[in-house]
């Protein structure tokens, strides 16, 4: 490739990067643009280590014929089980733990060499492989992600010339440069909804950072809690305490998010969220839906749990509406982004009244006055009370219990909640 070609690839590398083209974008327009300068590569693989809870790394492909691969995908821990061998098998193992940067391999020697996907190359006609390895400093890594990895193959018999294998070795590290750019945009979306929540997260990442900057908002408020989670605990093993917290978070935050909630802030086994909309009564029964969906959540979450032998529960769940401040609250150095106001605390007092009058779930009169008939005639009083550290009393109400002892009126209120 000429110096020309190779300069109008690195400033097109470049500006797409900088206007952010997706990470799979980015390597099909790079080996496109390869092969338009006569650059025969027939396949591209590239991978990154990401901070991320659940994924150890993201991957990207490339292929001058189709198939049914997809262009991104993620994978989980290669620490253990059959991922740790394939990587043990990889070239890109082999390449760290010799400290290659680089590798070049003829694939007819692919049957007596021992890494993995290499047979698999030869036979789908590729003929040279080339491997990378792009190591990052201590101050541009990020957590794991301390590497990027690619490998690139041509179907030309004769392989890459030494003057195509100068090309790559000049532009792969431009094309790395702009998919770790990308991918810290990625962690930064995903550090964000997992920490913050995901419509905190818009906000914040939408430039809404500064201190006391607050939105006066009206909301339907959820805060709840597991029943008995400190007997739970203390009668547990220590390794099965985070377990335990964990399984039931997921089955309550599971319920919010597909109700169409935003979940603020997790506070120990507790959960506050909120359901917001243009028409509060829609919001109302989202949250009454999010209950709904966490009562089967658990029913599952129980069985699985009974059958192996573990301990199981519920939660306690309040709600409540009014108006909070929405927003960033806190120090110059430490910030929260979060709902504060009275109704933040009444609907927690709620959750915990819930204990002394044995329902699991209990909504504030004004809850109920904004639901519209259909939705008030599935809830009854349990009585009028004072909550503690709130100056009035006021009547809280539960579901009526013929929503759980009668079909037809199960069956009546799921489709309430589902219209």
């Amino acid at each position: 490739m000429q110096l020309t070609s190779r300069l109008a690839l690195m400033n097109w590398l470049t500006g797409q990067g900088l206007t952010g083209l997706p990470e799979n974008e980015l390597l099909r327009g790079f080996c496109e643009r390869c092969r338009a300068e006569g650059l025969e590569l027939s396949r591209a693989l590239v991978v990154i280590d990401t901070l991320h809870p659940i994924y150890e790394g993201r991957g990207f492909r490339w292929s001058d014929r189709a198939s049914n691969e997809s262009d991104a995908f993620e994978y989980g821990s290669t620490a253990e089980g059959d991922a740790a061998q394939h990587w043990r098998r990889s070239v890109f193992f082999h390449m760290l733990e010799h400290g290659h940067d680089e590798m070049v391999i003829d694939l007819a020697d692919a049957p007596s060499l021992d890494f993995s996907q290499i047979g698999e190359l030869a036979e789908k006609g590729h003929k040279h492989y080339l491997a990378f390895v792009h190591r990052f400093g201590e101050n541009g890594a990020l957590g794991l992600m301390d590497c990027l990895y690619s490998c690139w193959t041509t179907r030309r018999d004769g392989g890459f010339s030494e003057a195509e294998l100068e090309s790559l070795r000049d532009l792969v590290p431009v094309l790395g440069l702009a998919i770790k750019s990308a991918q810290q945009v990625d962690i930064a979306r995903t550090l964000g909804r997992v920490y913050l929540g995901r419509g905190a997260s818009e906000q914040v990442l939408g430039g809404r950072i500064s201190r006391g900057v607050t939105e006066r908002i009206k909301a339907v408020l959820w805060y709840s809690d597991l029943r008995g989670s400190t007997g739970i605990s203390e009668s547990i093993g220590p390794d099965e305490i985070i377990p335990f917290l964990n399984d039931y978070a997921q089955a309550v935050i599971d319920a919010i998010h597909d109700a169409g909630g935003d979940v603020l802030k997790l506070i120990g086994d507790g959960v506050l969220a909120m359901f917001t909309g243009e028409d509060m009564a829609q919001a109302r029964r989202a949250a009454l839906r999010a209950e709904h969906l966490f009562r089967q959540n658990v029913a599952a979450l129980n069985k699985r749990r009974e059958a192996d032998g573990r301990p199981t529960t519920s939660a306690y769940i309040g709600l409540h509406v009014g108006e909070v401040f929405y927003g960033n609250i806190g120090s110059e150095d430490r910030l929260d982004f979060t709902v504060v106001g009275p109704t933040v605390n009444e609907v927690s007092r709620i959750a915990s009244m819930s204990r002394s009058v044995d329902r699991e779930l209990l909504a504030s009169a004004e809850f109920y006055k904004g639901l519209d008939a259909a939705g008030r005639r599935y809830l009854v009083s349990t009585g009028r009370y004072a909550l503690r550290g709130i100056g009035r009393a006021q009547d809280l109400y539960t579901l009526d219990p013929e929503v759980d002892a009668s079909e037809p009126v199960t069956g009546s209120y799921e489709r309430y909640l589902a219209s």
